[in-house]
C-alpha cells in the first residue's frame, strides 16, 4: 500500500494529482482542503478509485501552522501508521509588485503560506515519512524563486511570489541534508491552467496558461516514482522542459 499526502487538493494540480494517484491501485490519497466538511468537496470524495485505493481528507488552512499537526493526529487515529510521498502543493499568489513598491502585508502572507505552511507540514508529517521505507518530500515551487534567474525571467514585480518560493526551495534543500533516508525536492510544473497560472499568463499577455493539468500529473507522477537520492534529491527541476534550474 503506498501512502501519499497532497495539500490543496480542492481545485487545481491538487485535485489533478488526487485523481491520478487514485487512478493506481492500492493507493491511499490524504488530501487537504480548507474544510473538509463543505458541501463543495463531496464531489472529490467521491472521485473514482482503482482497486484498494481510496481518498481520505483532512482540513489544513494554509495560514495555519497547527492544522498540520492535527491532521497528521487525525489519520494515525484513522489507522494511518506512514506516508511515502508527501507532495506540498497548496499555495497563494499574491499581487504583483516590486520591491519599490510591494506592500509588506504581501510578503508576509505569502511567506506564511508559501514557506511556513509547508514547513509546519513536513514537521507533522516526518514522524510518518520516517517510517515509509523510502520518503519522499516534494515542494510545488516556481521559477519565480530561482534568485539566479530574477533578471533573466524579468520576475522583479514577483517579488512577495518569489521570496516565499526561495524560501520554499531552502527548506526542501534543509530538509533533505538532514535526513539521509529522505528523498526531497523542489519542481516548477511550469504555467499551468490553474486559477493562478491562467492569472499569470494573461498577465503576461497569453490569452491562458500553455501547460494543460493533464501534462503536469503524467510528467510528476512517474517522475516521483524514479526519484531516487543520488540523482533527484536536494535539487530544483522544471518539470515542464525537464531540467534543472539553478537556485
Amino acid at each position: 500500500m503506498t501512502i501519499v499526502f497532497i495539500t490543496g487538493v480542492g481545485r487545481g494540480i491538487g485535485r489533478a494529482l488526487v485523481e491520478a494517484y487514485l487512478a493506481q491501485p492500492n493507493t491511499t490519497v490524504i488530501g487537504s482542503v480548507r474544510n473538509k466538511a463543505d458541501a463543495k468537496y463531496q464531489e472529490l470524495q467521491n472521485s473514482p478509485a482503482a482497486s484498494g485505493s481510496k481518498l481520505i481528507l483532512v482540513s489544513i488552512e494554509s495560514s495555519s501552522q497547527t492544522d498540520p499537526k492535527q491532521a497528521v493526529e487525525e489519520i494515525q487515529a484513522a489507522g494511518i501508521g506512514h506516508v511515502d510521498i508527501a507532495i506540498a502543493n497548496a499555495g497563494y499568489s499574491p499581487p504583483f509588485a516590486g520591491a519599490d513598491s510591494v506592500a509588506l502585508k504581501d510578503v508576509e502572507e505569502s511567506f506564511r503560506v508559501n514557506a511556513l505552511a509547508p514547513l509546519a507540514l513536513y514537521q507533522a508529517l516526518k514522524p510518518l515519512l520516517d517510517k515509509s521505507s523510502a520518503p519522499k518530500w516534494i515542494t510545488m515551487s516556481s521559477a519565480v524563486g530561482s534568485i539566479t534567474n530574477i533578471e533573466l525571467y524579468g520576475v522583479s514585480g514577483l517579488i512577495s511570489y518569489g521570496v516565499a518560493k526561495a524560501a520554499l526551495n531552502w527548506i526542501t534543500v534543509a530538509a533533505q541534508g538532514a535526513d539521509k533516508n529522505l528523498i526531497a525536492f523542489s519542481v516548477h510544473p511550469g504555467l499551468v491552467q490553474t486559477d493562478m497560472g491562467n492569472a499569470g499568463a494573461r498577465a503576461a499577455g497569453l490569452e491562458k496558461a500553455p501547460v494543460t493539468l493533464e501534462t503536469v500529473t503524467s510528467k510528476l507522477l512517474p517522475f516521483i516514482a524514479e526519484a531516487t537520492r543520488e540523482k533527484t534529491s536536494g535539487k530544483f527541476f522544471n518539470l515542464d522542459d525537464d531540467t534543472e534550474l539553478p537556485w
